[in-house]
């Protein structure tokens, strides 16, 4: 029988083996997705949830439309009309999607369709802006622009498997209302933004799940960005101090939101009644093959789409593609799944090339263990006894029988600190795997009594690198959607 000791010192390899893959969220990873930021999938994340009352759920999060700045009107930040945005979930341990949930978004003028008009000498003038006053959850006449979406939950291929509409718990709609971007405090003036976006919290019925484990919650919608990084500098060839303290550095992406699909399932759904309890997950983004610039373009509409839907945008494990995939493969990496991981990518894990770079950059020694065995258990396997479910695929593996940790008892390291409902178990907002990834990137798993390599073969590995900036469960908050507040466009309250 595996005592808790070793577990824990299973879980932890995992965890910190796995961050092998992160060194900042997934923003601009790849040359084609940085001409498409609004299919431009950030970061993911798969917990248990940790809201009083929830521990029968996990909390889904994929993020999108990296580096917001939080003035960037008039049109600000909405999702592509154009764009299906998934979060698939494999529980057969085939490393194929059984479950997705698909989110299609709808954009529209004010005033039923029409855009909102001002009378001008004797002239109806349509107006430039997407408001032209206060809004709140109850009064929008004011919106000049309103998104909505559906939830689609697709049960086995996601093209070709049953479709369940999701359904407004409220009201019985198909169609969920999607907030306003947190342009500023004249706008929300009357009832301050977190109130108003709080109300786009969605009780929902999942008609795809089990009997009796249907009903969730739903939210989409702007967020301030969540992960914490010293970015600039981690992307300059590493020029900062990377042994210095772990709280020395500004958060690069204090100052941008980004936009949210959050969504609340019960676990009986997600894991379809398997024996251990683990899924894998990740989220994607696709657009329709072929696209047509509209020479005439009409109302919020500038090209015709059509063909099948192609992947453009990737994300399971942070990171995966900015820092391991190959720059030729980048593209590939974002169009591809998780079944073909080992056929396409495994090069990069058994001969990485970030220790390498780091050996070039302050004479520090790559690991010489042939093959690293140890990524290669993170990064396509899990660990046996863990969160392994027999796949060999690049996902966001989370074990449901780990009970989750209360906010004020996390530890940013998760199972590394022994917190084992924390990364690599799937991933939290506060776990910070940025100092984790460079550490085990230069063999910090070679230290550890696990048989994969030994210290000899990771001279380095002991190191405590850090990128300097500290990411924790403090900065967020502790109930569904637990993201926090978008930064407001206009902080002003006169």
């Amino acid at each position: 029988m595996r005592t808790h000791h070793t577990l824990a010192l299973a879980t932890l390899t995992l965890a910190v083996s796995s961050a092998v893959q992160v060194q900042a969220s997934s923003h601009r990873e790849a040359p084609f997705i940085t001409e498409n930021p609004k299919v431009d999938a950030t970061d993911f994340y798969a917990f248990r949830s940790y809201e009083g009352g929830r521990e029968g759920y996990v909390t889904l999060i994929a993020n999108y439309n990296p580096l917001q700045d939080p003035y960037g009107g008039p049109n600000y930040f909405s999702l592509s009309p154009d764009a299906l945005y998934e979060i698939h979930i494999d529980n057969t341990g085939d490393a194929k999607e059984d479950l997705t949930f698909q989110f299609q978004v709808t954009n529209e003028l004010g005033n039923d369709g029409k855009g909102i008009s001002l009378s001008i000498g004797g002239k109806d003038i349509p107006v430039p802006l997407k408001n032209i006053g206060a809004v709140t959850d109850t009064d929008s006449s004011n919106l000049n622009f309103r998104e909505s979406y559906k939830l689609t939950m697709v049960n086995g291929d996601r093209r070709t498997g049953e479709k369940h509409a999701a359904v407004n718990a409220a009201n019985g709609s198909t169609t969920f209302a999607k907030p306003f971007d947190n342009v500023g405090s004249k706008t929300f003036s009357t009832q301050a933004y977190d109130q108003y976006a709080h109300s786009f919290i969605q009780n929902v019925q999942l008609t795809g799940c089990p009997a009796g484990a249907q009903d969730g919650r739903v939210f989409v919608g702007q967020r301030k960005d969540p992960f914490a990084v010293n970015l600039g500098e981690i992307f300059d060839l590493v020029n900062l101090d990377p042994t210095a303290s772990a709280d020395a550095k500004p958060d690069a992406l204090a100052d941008k939101n980004v936009t949210t699909f959050a969504l609340e399932v019960p676990i009986g759904c997600l894991t379809g009644g398997n024996s251990n309890g683990i899924f894998g997950a990740w989220t994607t983004a696709s657009l329709p093959q072929v696209s047509v610039l509209d020479p005439t373009p009409d109302k919020l509409k500038a090209k015709v789409s059509g063909g099948a839907w192609t992947q453009v945008s990737r994300l399971g494990m942070p990171l995966v593609n900015e820092v391991v995939i190959g720059l030729p493969d980048k593209n590939l990496f974002n169009a591809s799944q998780p079944k073909d991981d080992a056929a396409q990518f495994l090069n990069y894990v058994t001969n990485p090339s970030l220790p390498v770079l780091l050996n070039a950059l302050f004479g520090v020694t790559a690991p010489t263990v042939e093959g690293r065995p140890d990524l290669v258990a993170a990064f396509l396997t899990g660990l046996k006894g863990v969160n392994a479910d027999g796949s060999a695929a690049e996902m966001l593996r989370l074990n449901t029988g780990i009970a989750p940790t209360m906010k004020a008892n996390q530890n940013n390291l998760g199972v590394a600190a022994g917190d084992s409902a924390g990364f690599p178990n799937g991933r939290r907002p506060g776990d910070d795997v940025v100092d984790a990834e460079l550490r085990v990137a230069m063999g910090l798993l070679c230290h550890l009594p696990l048989g994969l390599c030994t210290p000899e073969q990771a001279p380095s590995g002991t190191i405590p690198y850090t990128d300097g900036t500290p990411q924790n469960a403090g900065q967020f908050g502790e109930a569904f959607p637990y993201l926090t507040t978008p930064l407001a466009g206009s902080p002003n309250t006169n």
